[in-house]
C-alpha cells in the first residue's frame, strides 16, 4: 500500500510539473483528489487492510493528499500570477489620453412635436386615446360616412389586407370607437401611425403620423371649433399667430374647412417659407356629420361636435423649418442631433 501511495504521489507531482495551463491543473486535481480519484479509491480499499494497519495507512493517504494539494496550489498561484502580469502588459492604459465621450440619445423631432401637441390639448381638458393600426373597413370608411363607391376607397390610396381589413388611412376610426362607448361628452385626441399608398418624396410617405381631435357635447358650434384651433395655433406657433378657415369637403364633417395660420417666419408679410402668401396650411376640420353621430347611436338633435386632423410630420416640418420629410426617417445622426 505504501509503494502504491508513493507511486500515485510521484505521478501526480510529475504531471503537475509538466502542466502549462490552469485547465490541466484542475484535471489533475479531479483525477487524484476528486470523488472518483486515485486517493479516494485507496481509501475505499481500506476495508481490505488489517485493522491494526488502518491508522498508519490512513495517515499516509492524508500526507500524500496534503503534498499533492500543496504543490497544486503553488503551481496554480504561479500560473495565475504569470497570466495576470501578461494581461496587464497587454492592457496598458495611457492615462494621458483624453477621455471618450459617450453619445447619449435624445428625443426624435416627431416625438418633440407630438409631446408639444399633447401638452396643449391636455391643458384644454382633452384625453389622449389610441386605437389599432390594422382596422376594419367599417371603422375606417363606412362609419365615417364614406360609402363603397367613394374615391378614398380606391386601392391606389389604401392598403387592403382582406376585403374587410385595411391598414388604417387615418386615425379617425379611433373617434368612432370612442363614440360607440356611449360615454358623453367626448373630448379627445388620437395620435398614431397611418398608411396610404403614396410614393416617397419630400412631402409624402406610405407611412406617416396623424393627430385627430374630437369633441362631442350639447350645444357645440363652429365657433367652439374656431376658438379651439386658434388657441392651439397660438400655443404652438406663437401668441401673434392668426388663423384663417377656408371652405372644404370631408365626408365625415359638414360643414368642413381647411385651416391656415399666419406664417411664423414673416408674420404674414410674405416670404420664401410661405411662398409669398403670408399663410401656411396646417390642418382640416369641420362639424361632425349627423350620419356619423347616428351610426354611433348618438342623437344629432341633442348632441353636436367638431373634429380636426393634423399631420404630425407637417407640424415637425413647419416648427423646425425642415424642407424634406425623408430626413425624419433616414436616421442620420448629423441631422437628428440638431434637435
Amino acid at each position: 500500500m505504501k509503494e502504491k501511495l508513493e507511486q500515485i504521489k510521484a505521478e501526480a507531482l510529475k504531471q503537475i510539473e509538466n502542466s502549462d495551463a490552469l485547465e490541466k491543473l484542475n484535471e489533475i486535481r479531479i483525477n487524484y483528489l476528486g470523488k472518483k480519484g486515485e486517493l479516494t479509491a485507496v481509501l475505499k480499499s481500506m476495508k481490505d487492510v488489517a485493522p491494526h494497519e488502518r491508522p498508519k495507512i490512513g495517515q499516509m493517504v492524508n500526507d500524500t493528499r496534503e503534498e499533492i494539494e500543496r504543490v497544486l496550489e503553488q503551481h496554480i498561484g504561479q500560473m495565475e500570477k504569470a497570466l495576470r502580469e501578461a494581461k496587464m502588459k497587454k492592457e496598458v492604459i495611457d492615462v494621458t489620453l483624453p477621455g471618450k465621450k459617450n453619445n447619449v440619445g435624445h428625443r426624435h423631432p416627431n416625438t418633440i412635436a407630438l409631446e408639444e401637441v399633447e401638452r396643449i390639448f391636455i391643458g384644454m381638458g382633452y384625453e389622449v386615446v389610441e386605437g389599432p393600426e390594422v382596422e376594419k373597413d367599417y371603422y375606417n370608411f363606412e362609419a365615417l360616412n364614406i360609402p363603397k363607391d367613394h374615391p378614398a376607397r380606391d386601392e391606389q390610396d389604401t392598403f387592403y389586407i382582406t376585403e374587410d381589413i385595411v391598414l388604417r388611412t387615418q386615425t379617425s376610426p379611433v373617434q368612432v370607437r370612442e363614440m360607440e362607448k356611449g360615454k358623453l361628452p367626448v373630448r379627445m385626441i388620437a395620435p398614431g401611425r397611418v398608411f396610404r399608398s403614396d410614393e416617397v418624396d419630400a412631402t409624402h410617405s406610405p407611412s406617416f403620423h396623424q393627430i385627430e381631435g374630437l369633441v362631442v357635447d350639447k350645444n357645440i358650434t363652429f365657433a367652439d371649433l374656431k376658438g379651439t384651433l386658434a388657441e392651439f395655433a397660438k400655443e404652438l406657433f406663437g401668441e401673434d399667430t392668426k388663423v384663417k378657415f377656408r371652405p372644404h369637403h370631408f365626408p365625415f364633417t359638414e360643414p368642413s374647412a381647411e385651416v391656415d395660420v399666419t406664417c411664423f417666419k414673416c408674420g404674414g408679410k410674405g416670404c420664401r417659407f410661405c411662398k409669398g402668401s403670408g399663410w401656411i396650411e396646417i390642418l382640416g376640420c369641420g362639424m361632425v356629420h349627423p350620419d356619423v353621430l347616428k351610426r354611433c347611436d348618438i342623437d344629432p338633435d341633442e348632441y353636436s361636435g367638431f373634429a380636426f386632423g393634423v399631420g404630425l410630420e407637417r407640424i415637425a416640418l413647419l416648427k423646425y423649418e425642415i424642407d424634406d420629410m425623408r430626413l425624419l426617417y433616414e436616421n442620420d445622426s448629423r441631422f437628428l442631433k440638431q434637435f
